[in-house]
Parts: C-alpha cells; sequence; structure tokens
C-alpha cells in the first residue's frame, strides 16, 4: 500500500533487545491531504529511520504493510513502512513529448488532391 501525507510528528526512537539481537524502531505521525484530513501513525524499523527525509512539515511518499493482530481478545494494527522518500522523489521523469531534445517530429509532406481524377482506387 502506499500513501502521500504530510509528516506532524515524529516520536522518539524506541530499542529494545530480541533474540536476533538489538531492534530500533520509531513512529511518526502523517496527515493526508483533503477535504476531511486524517492523521496516520506509521511505523519505521532498523533502517528505515532516516533523519534527514523525517522533517516536519515534509510531503512524503510512503510504502508499508498493513497488519493485525489479536492479544488478549483484543485487535492491533501496525502499519509498517518498508519504503519513506520526499514525494515525487520516486516517480520517473515524464518523457518529452517530441522525443529527444523537445523537438517536434518531423511531419509529411503535403499531399496535393487537386489533380485527382477519382479513378485510380489504392485497391
Amino acid at each position: 500500500m502506499q500513501l502521500t501525507a504530510k509528516l506532524i510528528q515524529v516520536l522518539p526512537v524506541q530499542t529494545g533487545m530480541g533474540k536476533n539481537g538489538e531492534w530500533r524502531k520509531q513512529n511518526i505521525i502523517l496527515e493526508t491531504d483533503g477535504m476531511y484530513p486524517k492523521k496516520v501513525c506509521v511505523t519505521l524499523w532498523g533502517d528505515k529511520i532516516n533523519e534527514s527525509v523525517l522533517q516536519i512539515g515534509n510531503i512524503l511518499d510512503v510504502s508499508f504493510d498493513a497488519e493485525s493482530r489479536e492479544y488478549n481478545g483484543n485487535w492491533y494494527t501496525d502499519l509498517r513502512a518498508w519504503k519513506i522518500e520526499p514525494a515525487g522523489a520516486g516517480t520517473p521523469e515524464p518523457s518529452a513529448p517530441y522525443g529527444a531534445g523537445n523537438q517536434p517530429a518531423p511531419s509529411a509532406p503535403p499531399v496535393d488532391f487537386s489533380g485527382d481524377s477519382g479513378d485510380d482506387l489504392p485497391f
């Protein structure tokens, strides 16, 4: 899934030790655009935490997976980002409409129909 939204809050990095060693995670709060903006909490894990991109006010493209799990009869949903970048950074440049160098495509020479007799059909 993908979301483009404005970064409005960066929560502190959390660390801990697990069976695979030390882990780091950070939650960020994004706000969607539109008539009824929504706030969304997204979790970044490990090397996905990039302070240079996480500046308040930045518009970000966030690719994430949504996962829910049950604990003691309650369900909890987690949005885990697997890619985060400034909005528009991952989109390819639009191709030039006329080819390389933005030069107009050569046009075919005009056809003169004034001498047509109408009898010479192409089929």
